[in-house]
């Protein structure tokens, strides 16, 4: 767990950012504000075979940025030697698995300031419709559309190693689309940004009581409610979750790991 905290960070925090490991394979799930630091925490950046990216604002990819200046310009990365580092002729260049329009969208962050095609040319960019499976062996997505501000998509993540699942809610509002594709998963990390539902106009996030209500219709063995402030009460919010689960729920830690 990288990051867990809503579109604002927590003291010390991050967004949207979970480290998915399967062996030797590492993927990341999005890649929120702050999450690329703490991700040299856990890893070397080099060595993460794939970001996937569940949606397309800021909280959940704009640290790509820094992510992409490291791939581009960090000496391990250049052809001829800089101080201790020998150079090379393949320079680390993951896979950047990301919804449709994703290229223009960047494009239009990055080229706000300087070379519009920065992300694009570090990483191996790739776009997924909805409903795709994308492989990055042994980790199997499929990546399930569910309602927000903007196309979003739910994760849920499976192994052919035949270990454990997980389900990554994203950000959405109520729906039933979240629970057919977390049904029976063992793990459940679903948003709990709001201390209440919006009062006017779309919604597009959960409560913390509507979360584990979510992971008690899919049947989720085990949920951690996430995307959710550290200026909220997390006994509260765990008291309303595991309520409605009917199971203890956790609250989002940075630097957690969760086996599935």
């Amino acid at each position: 767990m990288l990051g867990k905290s809503p579109s604002w960070q927590d003291v010390d925090g991050a967004c949207s950012g979970y480290l998915v490991e399967d062996g030797n394979t590492r993927v990341l799930l999005d890649c929120g504000n702050g999450v690329f630091s703490k991700l040299r925490r856990f890893c070397d950046y080099v060595d993460v075979d794939a970001v996937a990216i569940s949606h397309l604002h800021a909280d959940h990819f704009l640290d790509l940025v820094p992510y992409s200046y490291a791939l581009t310009y960090a000496p391990r990365q250049q052809p001829v030697p800089v101080d201790r580092w020998p150079g090379t002729d393949s320079p680390a260049r993951p896979r950047l698995i990301a919804p449709r329009g994703a290229k223009e969208t960047f494009r239009r962050v990055v080229g706000a300031w300087g070379n519009d095609d920065l992300i694009e040319n570090a990483f191996a960019m790739e776009e997924y419709e909805p409903n795709a499976v994308v492989e990055v062996d042994p980790i199997r997505l499929h990546f399930q559309e569910v309602p927000h501000f903007t196309e979003t998509f739910a994760i849920d993540v499976t192994s052919s190693n035949g270990s454990g699942r997980f389900t990554f809610g994203a950000d959405c509002s109520p729906t039933e689309e979240l629970v057919e594709v977390a049904r029976e998963t063992d793990l459940l990390i679903i948003e709990a940004t709001l201390p209440r539902p919006e009062r006017t106009g779309e919604r597009g996030h959960l409560t913390p009581a509507e979360a584990g209500e979510h992971a008690r219709r899919a049947g989720a063995r085990r949920a951690v409610i996430t995307h959710i402030s550290d200026e909220l009460d997390a006994d509260w919010a765990v008291k309303e979750a595991s309520e409605a689960f009917g199971a203890p729920v956790e609250v989002a830690k940075e630097g957690a790991v969760y086996e599935v």
